[in-house]
């Protein structure tokens, strides 16, 4: 996604999961790929050679709770990060992550149409 002040392309490696057919970006805070996400709205989601351009919908709480919940099963590997930060309680269980979703970010990734994913 570009960078709200410079413009220019930058890379953030992410982990998306799906729930309910959508597919997700948890983050934490305004970090400043959250910031940079808000102010563009789309972004690139790339794997391997494959990349589309893709819009980013942030997902607020209460209903972010609902899908933040399905992470530690969906991303387990990721539990442990947010657990250390201090955002999600130990276990880092599901109602963990419910309950901390107002201190994390949730975006939706959802596809653009045709004309707008080769700009």
């Amino acid at each position: 996604m570009p960078g709200r002040r410079s413009g220019q392309l930058k890379a953030t490696p992410v982990s998306p999961f799906s729930v309910d057919g959508q597919r997700y970006i948890l983050s934490f805070g305004d970090t400043d790929w959250v910031k940079n996400a808000r102010a563009a709205g789309w972004g690139f989601l790339s794997r391997g050679r494959r990349r589309a351009r893709v819009a980013l919908v942030e997902v607020q709480p209460p209903e972010s709770g609902r899908i933040v919940r399905e992470f530690p099963r969906l991303i387990p590997a990721g539990v442990q990060f947010f657990v250390r930060l201090g955002l999600v309680e130990a276990p880092g269980g599901p109602d963990q992550f419910e309950a901390a979703a107002e201190r994390l970010t949730l975006i939706r990734i959802e596809p653009l149409p045709d004309a707008l994913r080769s700009l």
